[in-house]
């Protein structure tokens, strides 16, 4: 189960499309949910919505390209009712869907402030945050002792430490096999204290900082000490595990499978500070259910969105962790869970709601993405002009702010 839109992609479609319905009365709610790979997830989803007794409640099971699908579906007058997405500012502006800022009540103070920021567009809340999924550095303890270098807490240190843990047979840090620029972009700039965007709308990152970051992971990339070329990328812990690399750069959801493997012999970490203005960080992302505009039944949906992620902390907590590895997006089920209270998962919890940014926030579209994303290739993996690269990604950048605010 995943609530990032690069967690998701790990997952194997499983199920079916058919779904099953509650035995409730009413009105009959469609409700989408993407194809989770965790065995259970699927019966458990349709054991809430046949509980639900206010209405008639179908869940449609989706394999394959989802965020795709829901945005044809959206665009179209054929969509769910209740389905779950990451929010996307274009989908505001569009009136795809309802704000459900009133469902909240006494429980907002309760979810993570971030978590439920990723969910919010001008001051306005469209989904309501199921499950959180993050990323961070893994290190292992005893590779780290046996070379004599301490947990990094800077790039440079980051730097120097990947270089020391360097050997014939281990690399010292693996970032994913495109060197990170797929999964680092935020964690560079608020490294550097910069972000995406500013909070009045403008561009984040052009300034100098962000091409010394920037260059900072170009360094590593030609410095010899990066994992390369692994058979399984980032999100998957096998490089870690089988000790191809020291430290590596995965999510919360390999933590079972690390522990399982290596015992207590790891730790993890944020990613480090650049300088004394930024900050470390982690990336999150999480999946939110929200209230189709177009649907014929906004209030029934909105009362059973209300009643599943709002009112039964039991379903919600069941949801999260029964399955897979996964953060309450509540802070209440967060300090209940015993899987979260100790070890590097308790550290994750505490990296999400101290440290934690939305990898992809409400207002950074896919266009916004892709332009970063050519920067960072042409910069890290290609030599090219940081300042220059970064430049061209912000002009288009604010293309595209220019056409959602004007």
């Amino acid at each position: 189960m995943a609530g990032s839109v690069t967690a998701a992609g790990l997952l194997a479609a499983c199920g079916s499309n058919t779904g099953r319905s509650s035995s409730g009365g009413g009105d009959t709610i469609e409700q989408w949910y993407h194809a989770y790979g965790e065995a259970g997830v699927q019966q458990a989803v349709e054991r809430y919505a046949k509980a639900y007794d206010k209405a008639t409640v179908h869940v449609q099971w989706n394999p394959g390209d989802y965020d795709s699908k829901i945005a044809s579906a959206l665009a179209a007058s054929n969509g769910p009712d209740v389905f779950e997405s990451t929010l996307r500012v274009d989908m505001v502006r569009s009136k795809q869907i309802v704000s459900l800022d009133d469902l909240l009540g006494d429980a907002r103070s309760d979810f993570t402030e971030s978590v439920l920021a990723s969910h919010t567009v001008d001051g306005q809340v469209y989904g309501i945050p199921q499950s959180v999924d993050m990323q961070m550095l893994f290190y292992r303890k005893s590779l780290l002792q046996k070379a004599g270098v301490q947990p990094p807490s800077s790039v440079d240190e980051l730097i120097d430490a990947a270089r020391k843990l360097t050997t014939t047979k281990v690399k010292g840090l693996f970032l994913g096999n495109d060197g990170g620029v797929g999964v680092l972009a935020g964690p560079l700039l608020w490294s550097a204290g910069l972000d995406y965007l500013t909070p009045d709308h403008k561009v984040g990152f052009d300034d100098p900082l962000a091409a010394e970051s920037a260059g900072k992971l170009r360094q590593l990339f030609t410095s010899n000490s990066l994992l390369l070329g692994a058979p399984a990328d980032w999100s998957d812990p096998s490089a870690f595990i089988q000790g191809l690399t020291a430290m590596q750069w995965t999510g919360l959801w390999t933590v079972p499978a690390v522990q399982k493997a290596l015992g207590d012999d790891f730790g993890v970490l944020p990613w480090p500070a650049l300088n004394g203005a930024g900050k470390a960080s982690v990336p999150f992302g999480a999946y939110g259910s929200m209230v189709n505009a177009k649907s014929k039944k906004i209030d029934a949906a909105k009362a059973y969105v209300q009643w599943l992620w709002v009112e039964r902390g039991d379903y919600q907590q069941d949801f999260d962790l029964s399955y897979g590895f996964h953060i309450p997006a509540r802070k209440s089920l967060a300090a209940k869970a015993d899987k979260l209270k100790s070890g590097p998962a308790a550290d994750a919890v505490r990296f999400v709601q101290d440290l934690g940014k939305p990898q992809n926030p409400p207002p950074w579209t896919a266009k916004m993405q892709l332009a970063m994303s050519d920067a960072l290739n042409k910069i890290v993996r290609s030599g090219g002009d940081a300042t220059a690269e970064l430049k061209t990604a912000s002009t288009s950048v604010q293309t595209e702010l220019k056409r959602l605010y004007g």
